[in-house]
């Protein structure tokens, strides 16, 4: 017998909440139900910081800006939570709970529930207190293997997500200009196409775990005039198009990045936050951009406070939604109550709200964080218990195994020599003189934004979170059979020599000398590389040049090893030293792929992303210079380098013989194939990393000696050998035309396979036939490369 009960009515959802709903028609529910102040609290963040205690985070007092009252904002919501993991130390899994915790508050106070976005920084690993600190990115550049920065960069990105985390402000895709800007080692090298394909392949990783990655800083950072950081970009049009957008439009059309963070500078007068041709002629209606344009950190009152365009807060916010920025970060400012009063006097449109907005409930849409069933608790903490915050301490590991493991390849992929008159690798060295500032220095390997050194500095009691052997730790563990003595000699820039003499006592009586030099990292002057710590010219900083000639008089021979964030001109050490060992910061792995080089364990492939000056003024200066930008007879400056872009050696020797070209013509929309073959002569495995140039003879505007446009790893054993096939489209040859349109021209090409730079192995000249052609962002990126199967003599 069944019960006559009538069944209650399924409640219904609100159509934001929907999932099976199209995001944009939930979306457009959403904003239609909002009031203005809720519209606008979407748009910004609050800087807090994660309970070391488990309980909801506490808005971080930043000296740039008033104390915010997280209180009063809830009730309307909350755009974005800043670094609640990378402001304090914590452990990952109190950290998760403190931030959950504080998700569910922020949902539970506005009336549609919904929660923040929580955004971290990553730009070589998670900057949360124990995890894995990978090498920088010009490291990534170094490896010159987008495969293995991809594979990082999805691990990066799941420790993140796994604690809550939704959003990464990285990759960093500013091409270097001049080597004297203090976030260099944030780069990813000197070359576009090197940095646009690192970069997307980081882009595509990151993204690959849930974790929207940030493209930065969109355009111009790194072009300051005199390598300053935050100064005027006085770049021409061209240069901003052909070298320092191409790695943004391949991220965008290839790693489909889901956010930009506009630049502080301005170009020509014309800040980014407040360029609408930037932001959103060109970034949306060109390249069809559809993520969300993010303020970097406080760049919307610098619009009143630094560039003079705005007359008050109201002003500044106004110009910057006109100009196509959707979110401020790190915290509210300008988006708050000024921008709610300017809509409410009429002063400025709530459609440039509206339109901001559409962006940011898009993200959180995609995200999760409008369906019904979000839950503020992340991966990390399944299963666990939270009542009791100490109950987890230790039961998040961002430090694992196969992160380290991760950490070393890139590491060891990243280790360029740049010399080497046969001493290495060292055979079973009796007594070795360990000498320099950065010798024993564990946290010679990181990066400024590091968490160490990013803000562990701050926290002089805390404990590092992640172990880092130093040189002479992983040297000991090296050569355990050699006498290791060691001696600072100087610091790294205080300018001490009264350590030199005893560094030379000790290199005397050793059989060789490693001196180790370079950067130490930090932020805005308490560093000698990172951001806001430039250099005025491109010598080591502090006496350590003076160490290094000292012990170049001496007999034994001197094997000058550098970790640092930029290159630096090594002055007698380029001709004197019996090898060069060149790193940038290579990570928490770093000093045992060091080792590993030393000793011959590991055979280095890494190719310098950067040029290494000859002298320390003749900046700014890259390989991707016109003709009038290399050495002449009509200046006595020679900006020619020591050590070219993509130079680098191994421990076994390459032969590249026997190139093939299918048609010695093809259309300006056509292609040609190059077959060649690289065979390994040494007697050790190695790595040859074949390099792609094009060099343009004549065109209708003033083009570079020759730029990169492809390149490949070949892995070979000893005696094997292995045909490689490059298929070029014509428009790798494409550039910005006189009209400020990208065009192929017809004519002849020189394609150049190289092995660095300043290294053509192969050479091939092709001609370009037909009409001239135009193309746009859709155009083909890449060549593309095949290497048949190994064949052995």
């Amino acid at each position: 017998m069944t019960a006559d009960v009538a069944a209650e009515p399924i409640p219904e959802i609100p159509l934001w909440n929907n999932p099976a709903l199209p995001v944009a028609v939930r979306v457009d529910a959403l904003i239609g139900a909002m009031t203005l102040q809720e519209k606008t609290a979407q748009l910004y963040g609050v800087w807090v910081g994660a309970s070391d205690e488990g309980g909801e985070v506490a808005p971080h007092q930043h000296d740039m800006e008033e104390a915010t009252d997280l209180e009063a904002l809830m009730p309307s919501g909350l755009g974005q939570l800043t670094r609640p993991f990378g402001t304090v130390p914590v452990d990952p899994a109190v950290g998760a709970l403190s931030l959950a915790r504080t998700q569910a508050r922020i949902a539970a106070a506005n009336r549609f529930g919904i929660p923040a976005v929580a955004h971290e920084e990553c730009l070589a690993g998670f900057a949360a207190w124990g995890a894995t600190a990978y090498p920088v990115p010009l490291s990534w550049g170094a490896a010159f293997d987008p495969d293995t920065v991809r594979r990082m960069a999805a691990a990066i990105g799941r420790d993140m997500r796994s604690v809550g985390v939704h959003q990464g402000l990285a990759p960093v895709l500013d091409v270097v200009r001049d080597a004297r800007w203090g976030r260099v080692e944030e780069t990813i090298g000197e070359d576009p196409y090197l940095v646009g394909t690192i970069g997307t392949a980081y882009v595509q990783g990151i993204q690959s775990a849930g974790i929207v990655a940030t493209l930065k800083h969109f355009v111009g950072y790194s072009a300051s005039r005199a390598g300053r950081n935050l100064a005027p970009a006085p770049m021409g049009a061209r240069e901003r198009a052909d070298v320092l957008l191409t790695p943004f439009e391949m991220a965008i059309r290839e790693g489909g990045a889901h956010s930009v963070m506009h630049a502080y500078t301005d170009t020509d007068g014309v800040p980014a936050a407040a360029d609408e041709q930037l932001l959103t002629v060109l970034l949306r209606d060109t390249w069809g951009f559809e993520g969300t344009v993010v303020a970097d950190y406080f760049a919307i009152a610098f619009l009143k406070t630094l560039h003079g365009v705005a007359a008050d807060w109201a002003d500044a916010a106004g110009t910057a939604l006109a100009a196509g920025v959707d979110v401020e970060l790190p915290t509210v400012k300008t988006f708050g109550p000024p921008l709610v009063q300017a809509v409410t006097e009429g002063r400025i449109p709530e459609k440039l709200i509206d339109r901001a907005l559409r962006h940011v409930l898009h993200q959180k849409a995609m995200l999760g964080l409008l369906d019904p069933d979000w839950s503020p608790m992340p991966a990390a903490l399944d299963g666990a218990h939270p009542g009791d915050p100490d109950t987890l301490r230790g039961k998040v590991d961002l430090d694992r195994p196969e992160n380290r493991q991760l950490a070393r390849e890139i590491a060891e992929k990243a280790v360029v020599l740049l010399t080497n008159d046969g001493i290495l690798p060292l055979t079973r060295p009796r007594r070795i003189a360990l000498i320099g500032p950065n010798a024993a220095e564990p946290t010679a390997v990181l990066g400024c934004y590091s968490f160490p050194q990013h803000i562990g500095v701050r926290h002089p009691g805390t404990p590092l979170g992640i172990e880092l052997p130093t040189l002479r730790d992983t040297l000991a563990a090296e050569f355990p059979d050699a006498e290791i003595t060691f001696a600072r000699g100087t610091g790294i820039d205080d300018g001490d020599r009264s350590g030199i003499s005893q560094a030379a006592q000790a290199a005397r009586e050793a059989d060789v000398a490693l001196v180790v030099l370079g950067d130490r990292a930090g932020l805005f002057g308490q560093g000698t590389s990172g951001e806001g710590c430039d250099a005025k010219e491109l010598i080591l900083p502090g006496a350590q040049q003076e160490l290094l000639d000292t012990l170049l008089d001496l007999e034994t021979p001197v094997v000058t090893v550098l970790l640092a964030g930029r290159p630096y001109a090594l002055g007698r050490a380029v001709d004197e030293s019996a090898a060069i060992v060149q790193t940038f910061f290579p990570g928490e792995e770093g000093t045992h792929a060091i080792a590993g080089v030393l000793s011959g364990r590991v055979n280095p492939s890494g190719r310098l992303p950067v040029s290494v000056p000859s002298g320390p003024g003749s900046q700014p200066a890259t390989y991707l210079g016109s003709r009038l930008a290399h050495a002449s007879k009509v200046s006595n400056i020679d900006p020619t380098p020591a050590f070219a872009f993509g130079h680098g050696l191994s421990y076994t020797r390459f032969d590249w013989t026997d190139l093939t070209v299918d048609v010695q013509e093809a259309p300006t929309d056509g292609e040609f194939t190059l077959g060649f073959t690289v065979r390994n002569t040494g007697e050790r495995p190695g790595a040859e990393v074949v390099q792609l140039y094009l060099h343009d003879p004549v065109a209708s505007v003033v083009q570079p000696v020759q730029r990169l446009t492809g390149y490949t790893r070949v892995e070979l054993e000893p005696g094997e050998a292995r045909r490689v096939r490059v298929t070029l489209p014509a428009d790798l040859a494409s550039f910005t035309g006189r009209d400020g349109r990208r065009v192929v021209e017809a004519g002849e090409l020189e394609v150049r396979l190289a092995a660095s730079s300043a290294d053509p192995r192969l050479t091939v000249s092709v001609t370009l036939t037909g009409a001239e052609r135009r193309v746009d962002h859709t155009r083909r990126f890449h060549a593309t490369f095949e290497q048949e199967p190994p064949a052995r003599a």
